[in-house]
């Protein structure tokens, strides 16, 4: 074990990313990462959670270095915060909250409200909404309002993306169904309840804190950037 896989563990063991649930939640798919248990708590094995950070970290960079977006996604309370600031930081599209369906599968039509939201909003910015009644002034500030919930995240994804990156598989598992039928990639953090069968590159470990899911996808993003930067300049 080198030097660095040991500082990586050493950082997953303070944020608590070990701790798993209780052993009659467990999914069968999940056996092979679990050391052991302490008061009913499943454990994780965080050499093999290592592991899979580092395998996870690579293929987002070649990713990335391919010129496709990632697509990061939770709904989850725990995980919504570290989601948005992970996927900021890259400039990258997200969804922090209710995934909507057909995202993935059913894409154009998903354009198409992007597209009235960004029209909407630039009536707005631009003062064109006067010509408009105050019931209808309102009823189209509420419109803006839901749209950019629903899609504010995804308006810069212009077509399917490289990579869905997500925080529990099994909450967010409809996007993660999207993806499979689409040929999308899962990359994803996932508890000891989670079907790992699933996820293409899956990072066993603590889905519930704040602290561990910060810690992993802020190495995760990281990776991500790391890919862009040493993508080949395009040839004039």
């Amino acid at each position: 074990m080198t030097k660095d896989t040991n500082s990586v563990i050493d950082a997953l063991f303070s944020v608590g990313a070990h701790f798993g649930l209780v052993k009659s939640r467990r999914h069968p798919s999940a056996k092979p990462f679990i050391f052991g248990a302490k008061n009913n708590v499943e454990i994780f094995d965080l050499e093999k959670t290592a592991v899979a950070i580092d395998r996870a970290k690579a293929f987002l960079a070649s990713v990335a270095a391919s010129g496709k977006q990632s697509l990061w996604v939770s709904g989850k309370s725990e995980a919504k915060a570290a989601i948005e600031k992970a996927a900021s930081r890259i400039g990258q599209p997200m969804v922090a909250g209710r995934w909507i369906g057909g995202t993935l599968t059913n894409w154009k039509e998903i354009q198409k409200r992007i597209s009235k939201y960004e029209s909407r909003l630039a009536e707005k910015q631009k003062g064109e909404l006067a010509k408009y009644t105050k019931k209808e002034r309102l009823l189209i500030d509420r419109e803006i309002s839901n749209l950019q919930e629903l899609f504010g995240g995804i308006v810069s994804m212009k077509e399917k993306p490289g990579v869905l990156v997500v925080v529990d598989p099994k909450k967010e598992s409809i996007a993660v169904e999207e993806a499979r039928q689409t040929g999308v990639p899962v990359v994803a953090i996932a508890s000891s309840d989670c079907d790992l069968s699933l996820v293409d590159y899956v990072i066993p470990a603590n889905d519930a804190s704040l602290a561990s899911v910060s810690l992993i996808l802020e190495e995760l993003a990281t990776a991500y950037a790391s890919g862009k930067v040493t993508r080949p300049a395009p040839v004039a």
